[in-house]
C-alpha cells in the first residue's frame, strides 16, 4: 500500500481524483493539502473538506499556499465555475481544516516515511515549491511525485504553449523541475486522451445516492464546459484522475526520461520542454509521460468511483 498525499486546488477533476484516491486499496490516504488555483485557497479547503464529507472519508486536510510565488492569480470560472465546483458548492463542510500548514504537513510526512511517499500534485506547484525552499532535505527523501501538469509534446490548454497548472506559478514550476525530485509528469500528452463522457455523469445520476448526485451535478458544468471551448473531445478530460491511476499503477503510462526546463520568458511563459543544456552528472530524474493506455484507465477509474459512491 502506497503512502499518499494529495496537493490539490479542487477543482473538478480535483474532486474526481480525490473520489479515485479515496476508494484505492493500494492507497493509504495520509492527507490532503490545498492551495489557490481554480479557485482561491478559501474555496479549495471547502470543496476539498466537502467532496470527503460526501465520500465519507475522514482524512485531514490543510491549507497552503494563497498565491503564487512571483505572479498574482485571476480566476475565470470558465471551466470550474466561481466556486471551483460547478458553482455547485453550496453549503460550508462539517468539519474544519487542520491546525497545520500545507507545506510543513508536505514537509513531515517527507521525514518521517521517506522513500515510502508518494506526493501526487493536481494544482500548483507553489506548496511543494514551498517545501523545497523550508526544507531542501525533502529532495533526496520522498520517494515519488506525480504531477499532472506541462505540454511537452502537444499544445497547452491556458495558452498555445503552456498548461494552466504550470501557467499559474511558472517559478514554483521552475523550481520544483530543477530540484531532482523523482517526478513522473502526467501532462496533457496524455491527459487528454483520457475522457469521461456524458453517458457516465448520467449513470451517476441513476445511481441517485447523495455522493453520485452531487458529483454529477458539478461534473455537468465540467461536461458542459468542454462542450462549449474543445467540442471535438466528445467529453471532459480526466487530468487530475489520470495522476492519481499513474501513481498507483505506472504500467499505464509509456514515459521517457527529461531533464525539464519551465520557460519563463514573458512569449512562451509556462512551457515545459526539455532542458538539453543542464549540467548533471546523474541521469534525468523526470519521466515524461508520452502515451497511456486510456481504455483500461478508464475503465478501473469509473469502476472505483462506483464504489465511492456507494457508501
Amino acid at each position: 500500500m502506497r503512502k499518499v498525499i494529495l496537493d490539490v486546488d479542487t477543482g473538478i477533476d480535483d474532486a474526481l481524483a480525490i473520489a479515485y484516491a479515496s476508494a484505492s486499496p493500494e492507497i493509504e490516504l495520509l492527507g490532503v493539502t490545498t492551495t489557490y488555483g481554480m479557485a482561491p485557497v478559501d474555496c479549495s479547503v471547502r470543496n476539498t473538506l466537502l467532496v470527503l464529507e460526501h465520500l465519507k472519508c475522514d482524512v485531514p486536510v490543510f491549507r497552503g499556499a494563497e498565491t503564487p510565488l512571483v505572479r498574482s492569480r485571476e480566476y475565470s470560472g470558465a471551466f470550474h465555475g466561481e466556486d471551483g465546483l460547478g458553482n455547485t458548492a453550496g453549503r460550508e463542510p462539517k468539519r474544519a481544516a487542520a491546525d497545520m500548514h500545507a507545506v510543513d504537513f508536505i514537509i513531515a510526512q517527507a521525514r518521517e516515511h521517506g522513500r515510502e511517499l508518494t506526493l501526487v500534485t493536481t494544482a500548483p506547484l507553489t506548496n511543494l515549491a514551498l517545501a523545497i525552499r523550508k526544507a531542501p532535505d525533502i529532495v533526496q527523501r520522498i520517494g515519488s511525485v506525480v504531477t499532472m501538469g506541462g505540454a511537452v509534446a502537444t499544445l497547452g490548454n491556458a495558452t498555445k504553449f503552456a498548461e494552466a497548472n504550470i501557467i499559474i506559478d511558472p517559478h514554483a514550476a521552475d523550481l520544483v523541475f530543477s530540484s531532482e525530485l523523482p517526478i513522473t509528469l502526467v501532462g496533457l500528452d496524455v491527459t487528454r486522451k483520457t475522457l469521461l463522457r456524458q453517458e457516465e455523469v448520467e449513470r451517476w445520476r441513476v445511481k441517485n445516492t447523495p455522493c453520485s448526485l452531487f458529483f454529477a451535478e458539478f461534473t455537468e458544468f465540467y461536461i458542459q464546459a468542454y462542450r462549449k471551448y474543445h467540442p471535438y473531445l466528445k467529453g471532459c478530460a480526466l487530468h487530475d484522475p489520470l495522476a492519481v491511476g499513474v501513481a498507483v499503477h505506472p504500467e499505464l503510462v509509456q514515459t521517457i526520461p527529461m531533464h525539464i526546463m519551465v520557460d519563463l520568458e514573458a512569449d512562451a511563459l509556462g512551457r515545459t520542454t526539455e532542458d538539453l543544456h543542464r549540467e548533471s552528472p546523474d541521469k534525468p530524474t523526470t519521466q515524461v509521460c508520452l502515451t497511456v493506455d486510456a481504455e483500461r484507465f478508464v475503465s478501473r477509474f469509473l469502476s472505483r468511483v462506483d464504489q465511492a459512491f456507494s457508501r
